[in-house]
């Protein structure tokens, strides 16, 4: 099964990235806006805390960049 995995992943290129990570904002946006609930829950969050988690997920693939 890890092989088969790593497999794939070596056949990844830019464009799959984009296209995966695309799908995700769009299937977050999906969720907000078909779910009041879930619509209601992200409007109580403050904004810093978005941004927080954002900073906090883009280091590591940032200082990768830096390095190569």
């Amino acid at each position: 099964m890890l092989k088969k995995t790593d497999r794939y992943m070596k056949k990844i290129n830019k464009w799959d990235v984009w296209f995966i990570k695309t799908g995700s904002a769009a299937f977050i946006l999906f969720l907000i806006t078909a779910c009041p609930a879930a619509m209601e829950l992200v409007s109580r969050i403050h904004w810093g805390w978005f941004l927080a988690a954002t900073i906090l997920l883009m280091i590591r693939p940032f200082s990768k960049w830096l390095k190569a």
